[in-house]
């Protein structure tokens, strides 16, 4: 074990991509905002999913899903091939105690991961998780830790708004029209946010007390982008980019912000080499310890990214470029799976004006420095036909670089799997659960 081992505070919430106070949204999260003041805040951080469970598993185990396992929703029958893959098995390797308190979402039952403690907490919300992860951290907790605190937070179903103001002068997502339902439902989330970041302070304050900071390393990230149609469930950026903002040994410090292209899977990697430990050899990131030491100005020159179920099967794959972004889409759907858009008020307000008939085409290409909206296909440009055509060829080598299961048909979901049919309308309509 390596004698300057830090401690890992892993702290994760559910569908906030990075519309909080850091990234210049007007989200009041002032102890995110600190966090951000004092470490590393990514400002090109992409999830490998942007779905629930297979996002989580992606960075805890640093393989994309479709080599892990986990290509739907653990809650629905999906998992992972192997837990020992987790990072706490890695981890130990290097004397470290592992604990969860609250979310996980990589098992239904969280004692399979291989944490050396779980916490049984009735709920995964913050005024749940926070106190039990305050006791935890003041016991004084076994060191080095990985420490896994996951909030519910900002997951639907929210709450009211919590003042008219924020009903009435609340701005929507810059994909989503500008109405009095779209204001309502942001407004909604803003106020579970401020939820998130009192969690989030807690245990910090927590941290700071028992004089743990200074060799904790804080990972704060989310699994994918907000719960709000066109985000959480595609490829867009709105949909893989994340929050990760990080504090502590291994150079991040100093209130900096970093807009190298940055994944989830880099986390993997980057914990193993602060660790003192060798990387297994399955892993698909990159440390971010050279990035962070000024050895590399860039980890890598495109990043891929993939989505098969959520509540419903939705086979696509992307490669994303600092300039450049191309969707793949398998099958022969032409029109949206929507149950695999949260039910909302901005999700009634489209299906109302025909969202649900609307074609999608089976290619995207976005340049996404003249069009960060990515509203603007160009696809079928023929002044874009080169770049469109080194996409492809990008995309083809990973898939067969990692034999991804599209390459041989529509992957098979495992038995007593919760799917839903892809022309219903909502994830709360019945399923099939398959033998």
């Amino acid at each position: 074990m390596s004698q300057s081992a830090p401690n890992i505070l892993y702290l994760h919430s559910h569908d906030t991509g990075r519309y909080v106070q850091p990234y210049g949204h007007p989200v009041p999260t002032p102890n995110i905002q600190l966090l951000a003041d004092q470490g590393v805040l990514f400002r090109q951080a992409f999830c490998a999913t942007p779905t629930c469970s297979t996002s989580r598993a992606c960075l805890l185990t640093g393989q994309y899903g479709h080599n892990n396992g986990m290509l739907g929703l653990a809650h629905r029958g999906w998992s992972l091939n192997d837990y020992r893959q987790h990072i706490v098995h890695t981890l130990r390797e290097a004397g470290y105690y592992s604990v969860l308190i609250g979310e996980q979402h990589i098992a239904k039952r969280p004692e399979i991961i291989g944490f050396d403690r779980v916490e049984k907490i009735a709920t995964s919300h913050v005024e749940s998780v926070a106190p039990i992860a305050r006791q935890v951290i003041a016991e004084p907790l076994q060191q080095p830790f990985f420490l896994s605190v996951g909030f519910f937070e900002t997951h639907r179903d929210w709450l009211d708004p919590p003042a008219l103001r924020d009903a009435l002068y609340s701005l929507a997502p810059a994909n989503l029209p500008d109405t009095p339902e779209t204001r309502r439902d942001i407004a909604a989330y803003r106020a579970s946010a401020r939820s998130l970041d009192h969690g989030v302070g807690s245990v910090l304050e927590a941290l700071d007390a028992q004089g743990l900071t200074d060799n904790t390393l804080i990972i704060l990230t989310t699994d994918h982008g907000l719960a709000f149609p066109g985000a959480k469930a595609t490829l867009f950026d709105r949909g893989l980019g994340v929050m990760l903002i990080m504090r502590g040994p291994g150079g991040f410090l100093g209130g900096r912000v970093h807009d190298a292209l940055v994944s989830h899977l880099d986390i993997y990697p980057t914990l193993c080499d602060l660790a003192g430990l060798e990387h297994p050899d399955n892993l698909a990131g990159f440390s971010l310890l050279p990035l962070m030491q000024g050895e590399v100005g860039s980890l890598r020159e495109e990043l891929f990214a993939e989505m098969t179920w959520h509540a419903a099967y939705d086979p696509q794959r992307a490669v994303r470029t600092e300039r450049f972004k191309y969707i793949r889409r398998f099958g022969s759907r032409e029109r949206p799976v929507l149950a695999n858009c949260d039910d909302s008020p901005s999700k009634e307000l489209l299906l109302r004006h025909g969202w649900a008939e609307r074609k999608i085409p089976f290619e995207h290409l976005y340049d996404v420095l003249f069009d960060p909206g990515e509203a603007d296909n160009l696809a079928g440009d023929p002044a874009h036909a080169d770049v469109l055509a080194d996409l492809r060829e990008r995309l083809a080598r990973w898939m067969h670089a990692t034999d991804d299961p599209l390459l041989h048909g529509d992957p098979v979901p495992p038995h007593g799997a919760e799917i839903n049919d892809p022309d219903q309308l909502s994830a709360s309509e019945p399923v099939t659960v398959l033998p």
